[in-house]
């Protein structure tokens, strides 16, 4: 029984309040050095002109697009951009790489057409587990392309396969914690980078 089957009730405000406080917890427990850690390899890839691309699954989807969005657009930078790419966004390349070559292959074959060495390749996953994203990890590591871990749950092939990554601290299965705390570090790394790059990059 993960933790939120065991502070479920029928009563909706105390529901919400055990869901609360639990995040809470779940957000204190990340590591804020794995953060740092991430923030100074998208800055590293800026100064380099990589591209940084962003994959995953389901609600990991949207957190990839929302992800690349406040990166590339938030910051507010045309003359020396992030240049962040999501690709579960393509939805005709999604359905014609799936359909022709099966759903694990549809961000590896993306990553082989689009990214170079030196580029960076993040994953939002809260298993860790999902054959498409484990696929894609194995050919950037093969290719001199960077791979940064998003996880929960235990982090799964991805995190142990990652040259880096931020993971958050939940029980197996529970996906709504995972993603939120997701969530919670695009707005935290966008909400840095955007006034970084407006203080000129000074810290």
């Amino acid at each position: 029984m993960n933790n939120i089957d065991r502070f479920f009730t029928s009563d909706p405000a105390a529901f919400a309040d055990a869901y609360i406080q639990y995040l809470q917890a779940v957000l204190k427990g990340i590591e804020v050095n794995e953060v740092a850690g991430f923030v100074a390899t998208l800055l590293d890839a800026r100064e380099r002109g990589a591209t940084v691309f962003f994959v995953g699954n389901g609600g990991s989807a949207a957190t990839a697009s929302h992800f690349a969005n406040d990166l590339a657009i938030g910051t507010n930078d045309y003359e020396k951009p992030f240049r962040a790419i999501s690709l579960t966004d393509n939805v005709p390349v999604l359905t014609a790489l799936g359909n022709d070559f099966g759903y694990e292959e549809i961000f590896v074959r993306q990553l082989r057409i689009l990214g170079r060495p030196g580029d960076v390749l993040v994953g939002i996953s809260a298993s860790g587990n999902s054959p498409n994203l484990i696929r894609a990890f194995d050919y950037a590591n093969t290719a001199g392309i960077k791979t940064v871990a998003i996880t929960a749950f235990d982090g799964g092939g991805m995190k142990a396969m990652a040259t880096e990554g931020i993971h958050v601290p939940t029980g197996p299965k529970e996906y709504g914690p995972a993603e939120d705390a997701h969530m919670v570090l695009d707005h935290l790394v966008g909400a840095y980078l955007m006034r970084y790059v407006k203080a000129g990059g000074k810290r």
